[in-house]
């Protein structure tokens, strides 16, 4: 599976605003200097390390200096290892050059609940990782965000202020439908300029079109990931429903590469605008979700 020139043609400058490469405590495809190098080879301007388990500004920096040319960008997530809602570990993260704020995602209570269901053989790579620290008696209760009455809890507010303060860009995560309403809600009363939904079609989120089309009326972002529909999780043609129900102006591409069986993390938007220009998508409509809008979103983090 090779992309096409024109898709490579529609996705020069773009940035992967989701991937998972080494170092990390799970296994990768590629580390990050090396796909620093691919980037610039290929010529897309950057990406965002994201890792579940510790924030990543201070190596984006390192990534930047030694590999000129291409944009390397810092996240945190607020899974337990940084003290999942915790605003101090926010506003570190974002003097230290963070441009990126996931809400939980392997420590999410939704995301508990979700994989539990599964059996071993369709859990995800970091469940048996996450297993391992509760066997070994180091992991605390999954993270809710929502208090007993359906309201977002003190911390989460605490944590969008930081966020706000920093212009970060703040991402759902794994969160289920009714909390996803609640902090979107919660973010733009606290001046968050830029909100994501973290791949909305995902089956441990699984919005409906409904909400898809309110949160883009909102002015939010909506994440479409290339992973998920490649290793059949998403249906291919539900993606690109949701993304024309909802509309090409608010939605988003990103890769979520990184895991050892999938493309080369480097290839995915290019994979990914191929499909989409096989189901119909213009060039336009697909540079506008590969190209504008993350470019948007990395930018916006420090208008």
């Amino acid at each position: 599976m090779t992309p096409s020139e024109r898709a490579w043609a529609l996705v020069q400058g773009a940035y992967d605003l989701h991937v998972h490469v080494e170092p990390d405590i799970l296994p990768r495809r590629i580390h990050d200097l090396a796909l620093a190098d691919r980037f610039r080879q290929v010529g897309l301007s950057g990406f965002v390390l994201k890792s579940h388990y510790a924030p990543t500004a201070e190596r984006a920096q390192v990534v930047g200096r030694a590999v000129p040319g291409v944009e390397v960008l810092g996240a945190i997530v607020l899974n337990h290892g940084v003290g999942g809602l915790n605003p101090l570990a926010v506003e570190i993260a974002a003097r230290a050059g963070a441009r990126f704020l996931w809400f939980p995602t392997v420590d999410a209570a939704n995301e508990a609940r979700e994989v539990a269901g599964l059996p071993p053989g369709k859990r995800p790579l970091w469940a048996k990782l996450q297993e391992a620290f509760r066997e070994a008696g180091l992991l605390p209760p999954p993270i809710e965000v929502l208090d007993a009455k359906g309201k977002v809890r003190p911390e989460a507010r605490a944590v969008l202020k930081v966020a706000a303060r920093h212009r970060m860009v703040v991402a759902t995560g794994h969160l289920a439908r009714e909390e996803i309403l609640k902090v979107v809600e919660a973010a733009l009363e606290e001046g968050v300029s830029h909100v994501v939904v973290t791949h909305p079609d995902y089956p441990t989120q699984d919005l409906p079109l409904s909400d898809q089309r309110y949160l883009a009326s909102q002015g939010v972002y909506l994440e479409r990931c290339f992973a998920p529909s490649h290793t059949g999780k998403v249906p291919w043609e539900k993606l690109f429903r949701a993304i024309r129900e909802a509309g090409v102006e608010q939605s988003l591409l990103s890769t979520d590469l990184g895991q050892p069986a999938n493309p080369p993390v480097e290839e995915g938007l290019a994979l990914f605008a191929d499909r989409l220009l096989q189901a119909g998508f213009s060039d336009e409509e697909v540079r506008h979700m590969a190209v504008t809008v993350p470019a948007k979103l990395v930018r916006g983090g420090k208008e």
